[in-house]
C-alpha cells in the first residue's frame, strides 16, 4: 500500500513485544522495505499513562517518513499530560444514578488501571481480561468480570463493574464518541484501539515536520 499511494509519511502502532529479540530480524526487513522507498523509519515505545490516559498501556509507534521531511521531525516529549486515577476519571459516571458509595470508591480507585484487554474475539465476552487483570481491577475496587449497561444505583454494594462508556474514558475517547454494535462487539472497538491521545500527540509531531517542509520549500 505504501508502494502504491507513497505517503509522506506512514505511522502504525504495535504491542511492546515487537521490540524483542525475537523479532528482530522482521523489524530489520520491515525497516529495509521502507528505506527501498525512501522513507527513515524509526521504532518507540510509550506509556499512554505519560499522555493523560488512565491506563498503563505500554505501546510502540513505528513512524516512516520521507527522507527530505525527516529530519524535522521528532518524537513528543513525555510526559504530555499527567493521568489521573481511575477514581477520578470515572466518578462522575460513577455517581450519575445516586450511588452512596461513589465518594468512597473514587479514595479505593486512587491508581491508573491496568492495560484494557478483551478486545480480542478469543474472549466471549466483554470482561477485563484474565485473572491476573481481574485481580488488578479488584484493587482499585472493579469488578472486572464484566460490563454493565448503567452506573450503579443510591443502594448497591459491593464492587462495581464498568460500563461502555467508562472503558471507553478510559482508553482516551471523548465521552460524544460513538461505537457501533451491541455490548460485546463495542467493547472490542475500544480493547483494541490506540488511545487517542497518544495517537494525536506523535500525529501533531509529524503533521509540524510537514509543515515546517512545506515552509522551507515555499521560501527557498
Amino acid at each position: 500500500m505504501t508502494d502504491e499511494t507513497q505517503p509522506r509519511a506512514v505511522m502504525i502502532e504495535n504491542v511492546k513485544g515487537i521490540l524483542g529479540a525475537v523479532f528482530g530480524d522482521y523489524r530489520n526487513y520491515i525497516e529495509a522495505q521502507f528505506r527501498k522507498l525512501g522513507y527513515r523509519p524509526a521504532w518507540k515505545l510509550f506509556k499512554a499513562s505519560d499522555f493523560g490516559v488512565p491506563q498503563l498501556r505500554p505501546r510502540v509507534i513505528f513512524v516512516a517518513i520521507k527522507r527530505n521531511i525527516a529530519s524535522e521531525f521528532s518524537w513528543p516529549s513525555v510526559p504530555v499530560a499527567k493521568a489521573l486515577s481511575v477514581g477520578e476519571t470515572l466518578y462522575d459516571l460513577m455517581a450519575e444514578n445516586g450511588w452512596r458509595g461513589a465518594k468512597k470508591w473514587r479514595k479505593q480507585a486512587g491508581g491508573i488501571a491496568p492495560t484494557l484487554v478483551g478486545g480480542s474475539t478469543k474472549h466471549g465476552g466483554p470482561d477485563l481480561g484474565p485473572t491476573r487483570a481481574k485481580r488488578a481491577w479488584a484493587e482499585l475496587g472493579v469488578d472486572g468480570h464484566g460490563l454493565v449497561d448503567s452506573a450503579p444505583s443510591p443502594e448497591f454494594e459491593g464492587m462495581p463493574r464498568l460500563t461502555l462508556r467508562m472503558v471507553a474514558r478510559l482508553q482516551g475517547f471523548p465521552d460524544d464518541w460513538r461505537f457501533a454494535g451491541k455490548k460485546t462487539n463495542a467493547y472490542r472497538q475500544i480493547g483494541n484501539a490506540f488511545p487517542p491521545p497518544v495517537g494525536c500527540a506523535v500525529a501533531r509531531q509529524i503533521i509540524g515536520a510537514l509543515e515546517t517542509r512545506r515552509v522551507v520549500d515555499l521560501a527557498g
